[in-house]
């Protein structure tokens, strides 16, 4: 009987985990402690449910810390502000995007002049008449593809509640204590952002929990940056100044072990029944709505559930041993469990990088842009050629410190390093007019625009550039603020926007 495709997702990114160095995965530590860690992927599928249907993980992730608040003002982009598996999937997925991107581009004119076919089986070129009013993004994600996340554990914050509450000793829900009566001074959106605590209360934006002794976060929960995306769809900032967003830029469903599922918190999280109730029906995107004249039309930003599929706690059992602690596991065993402080990235390469014509531009962007991204060391995975392999430390790549950032330190996944990529992307791609041999022209990309946007002096005039009013930006920024509002309680976490691209130039060494 074969496998069920979430059992065959599942199975797939645990395969490429396994096939990673030693040095990106948790250990037994010299007292006998043990690390556990979250771990998660993306799969990509395409024909799902025909005789050609294919799977392909194109990111593995691993990790389970965050940075304190009062570290964000010194990142100067070049840390990564949140190392939790889930978030550093979505970083790592909008990587190989991008990858594949470039390399589209640049053997497309190759396609043209041979005839021969489309450099990428995951995107193709957009026609006018789906968007006459935008010019741009020229490309979308090919409509027979469906994207998929896998987990080892339930998204933390509101999706796990349930979970927290039955792995404490007593599951009673922890109320808020009303009888202080001298409290502490405190910022307006404390309350609002709360990480394990309050149990009692469902359905709010929460901080990254941390440990009980640590230093608070601002980094949102994965189950709200989730959420967040189910309206702004999988595409960052950066892909989505290239990519389209249709409908097949969201999530069709993650995947979790039965264990992990609390379905009414899932529910509450996610569906179109809980918390995102109000955005049911919303659609950012005048363009779609006055040419299709209805709210129901496939492409631009709406509100799109995923679903959540589940694996046998077996198959789970028989593929992971880095899980975490359960609740009825005895209490001197989890004390000797821990959260392990290692993330480990991996990165498909570009599928179009295959084409000759490609491959010569790609590579060379590649070496530019992430200085040593460690391909050289892991050529391959699974029998997939890999685009990006790097092991992350408290935010930066293994061997540097975060403390005092520098670029060789940073990761492909920074802020930095992929405004350095996109920048790189539009500043050496042109679009012929049209494809050879077809008859519709095909979308162009303004990029006198796009190059303005990608060489502002700041990464927050990167993020605020104005654009011309048919670009889908102003859209998507109304989409997520409107969005964040619905979620209620969402601070964003601010302080490190204040710095160019010249963060990427290391200051030469000092002579001994």
């Amino acid at each position: 009987m074969e496998e069920s495709l979430p059992c065959r997702i599942a199975s797939l990114v645990h395969a490429h985990f396994e096939a990673l160095p030693a040095r990106s995965k948790p250990i037994i530590r010299p007292d006998g402690t043990r690390e556990w860690i979250p771990m998660s992927g993306i799969v990509v599928v395409k024909g799902e449910n025909t005789p050609e249907e294919k799977l392909a993980c194109v990111a593995v992730t691993s990790g389970a810390k965050c940075l304190p608040a009062s570290q964000i003002p010194t990142c100067k982009g070049l840390v990564l502000h949140d190392c939790h598996a889930e978030i550093l999937a979505l970083r790592a997925f909008n990587y190989w995007l991008l990858s594949e991107c470039k390399s589209f581009l640049a053997g497309h004119q190759q396609k043209t002049e041979d005839g021969g076919d489309s450099p990428s089986v995951y995107l193709r070129r957009r026609r006018q008449q789906q968007q006459p009013h935008n010019p741009r993004p020229q490309l979308e994600l090919c409509p027979d593809l469906k994207i998929y996340m896998y987990c080892t554990c339930a998204p933390c914050g509101d999706a796990s509640m349930e979970l927290c509450m039955a792995s404490q000793d007593d599951a009673t829900p922890w109320e808020p204590n009303t009888h202080n009566t001298t409290p502490s001074p405190a910022p307006p959106d404390t309350e609002m952002l709360d990480g394990r605590g309050y149990f009692s209360r469902l359905g709010i934006v929460r901080r990254k929990p941390a440990r009980a002794d640590a230093e608070s976060t601002r980094s949102k929960s994965c189950s709200d940056k989730l959420a967040l995306r189910q309206v702004s769809s999988l595409l960052s900032y950066e892909s989505s100044l290239i990519v389209a967003v249709t409908e097949n830029a969201y999530l069709a469903g993650i995947v979790l072990p039965e264990e992990e599922i609390s379905r009414a918190a899932c529910e509450r999280a996610f569906s179109e029944r809980g918390r995102m109730s109000g955005l049911v029906g919303e659609v950012w995107d005048a363009d779609v709505v006055a040419a299709a004249g209805t709210s129901r039309c496939g492409d631009g930003y709406r509100f799109r559930p995923f679903r959540v599929f589940s694996i046998p706690t077996e198959q789970l059992e028989s593929l992971w041993r880095y899980r975490k602690p359960r609740a009825s596991d005895p209490v001197d065993e989890r004390m000797k469990v821990k959260p392990g402080v290692v993330s480990g990235v991996w990165v498909a390469a570009a599928a179009a990088a295959s084409s000759p014509s490609a491959t010569s531009a790609f590579t060379g962007t590649l070496a530019n842009n992430n200085n040593n991204n460690g391909v050289k060391s892991l050529p391959t995975l699974c029998g997939t050629k890999t685009g990006l392999y790097e092991t992350i430390l408290n935010g930066v790549k293994q061997g540097n410190r975060a403390s005092e950032p520098m670029a060789r330190g940073a990761s492909a996944l920074s802020r930095a390093r992929l405004w350095g990529f996109l920048r790189d992307i539009a500043m050496s791609s042109h679009s012929p007019s049209c494809v050879s041999g077809e008859r519709e022209e095909v979308v162009e990309c303004d990029w006198d625009i796009l190059r303005r946007i990608v060489t502002a002096p700041t990464y927050w005039e990167f993020k605020k550039a104005p654009v011309d009013p048919a670009a889908e930006t102003p859209t998507r920024k109304r989409a997520i603020r409107e969005t964040k509002t619905a979620l209620q309680g969402w601070v964003s976490n601010v302080g490190d926007e204040s710095w160019g691209l010249d963060v990427l130039v290391d200051p030469p060494k000092k002579k001994r």
